[in-house]
């Protein structure tokens, strides 16, 4: 095909994600996916024993212990605050999921051999990632242009789970998203899109959504970028920062105390 005309045709990806059902803000991300006129949402995988409210649950527990309770309650809070809302937009959120739920696969095993054919089979341009497991390269090498991934953290100092968390843990100014390309490291991936967003002092939730809604836009902006043939993998540079890991209760509440010392100096 010539290079005006595949630049003409959009960008065909596959998404990769896992949990027991996807988090409402994957669903966005694919949402946003489908209604862009220059990319063609073939799929998305992910990896999940059972998509219920009862998986959800004993996966919390599994790798949360006692802090499945409260996450899991605020999970129910999330699905429901956005109907409260504005429940004509959550209508047509649910609306538009529903239009793309046949090419949305649950599956026990990302890297299966039944997945890797069927993936190979829709010959995706650019594989996304979005809080999927490890992946594996028979996995995240089989789109023709590589897949990326997005990190809500700045690598390479903030690397693994809930960066955001630990980054307004450790009282940094601001908190960092990264858009990569996938390796066989864990967020060691050339550097695609970066963007932060103000931190120090702030609510957890409030920054948490900031970051999210900066992240989904930097990573279109990013396949857009990948499709045109402009985009800059730059490596990382800097000081690696150590893996960090899920917060547990005690973390949460040195958070709070911590967030709360902060805003008294603020007073004071």
């Amino acid at each position: 095909m010539p290079p005006d005309q595949a630049l003409a045709q959009p960008i065909r990806v596959v998404m990769f994600g896992s949990g027991p059902e996807l988090n409402r803000d994957a669903k966005q991300f694919l949402c946003k996916l489908e209604e862009h006129p220059e990319i063609e949402l073939l799929g998305a995988f992910c990896q999940s024993q059972a998509p219920s409210a009862g998986a959800v649950f004993v996966d919390l527990w599994k790798r949360r212990g006692l802090l499945s309770v409260p996450l899991f309650a605020a999970g129910v809070f999330n699905k429901v605050i956005p109907f409260v809302l504005d429940p004509q937009e959550d209508f047509m959120f649910k609306f538009k999921l529903k239009s793309i739920e046949n090419r949305i696969h649950f599956i026990p095993n990302i890297h299966a051999p039944q997945v890797l054919e069927h993936v190979k089979s829709l010959a995706p341009d650019l594989g996304l990632i979005y809080g999927s497991p490890i992946l594996k390269p028979e996995l995240f090498e089989i789109p023709k242009l590589g897949t990326l991934g997005i990190h809500h953290g700045k690598v390479p100092e903030y690397r693994g789970n809930k960066t955001t968390f630990w980054m307004m843990y450790n009282g940094e100014q601001f908190a960092g998203v990264t858009i990569q390309k996938v390796n066989q490291g864990l967020d060691t991936g050339t550097i695609v899109k970066t963007g932060e967003v103000e931190a120090y002092r702030r609510a957890y939730r409030t920054v948490f959504h900031e970051l999210e809604a900066l992240g989904v836009e930097l990573y279109i902006q990013a396949i857009l970028e990948v499709k045109h043939g402009v985009a800059e993998f730059k490596p990382q540079t800097g000081t690696r920062g150590k893996l960090y890991r899920n917060p547990k209760l005690g973390d949460f509440i040195r958070f709070w105390g911590r967030q709360l010392k902060r805003q008294l100096r603020i007073g004071g």
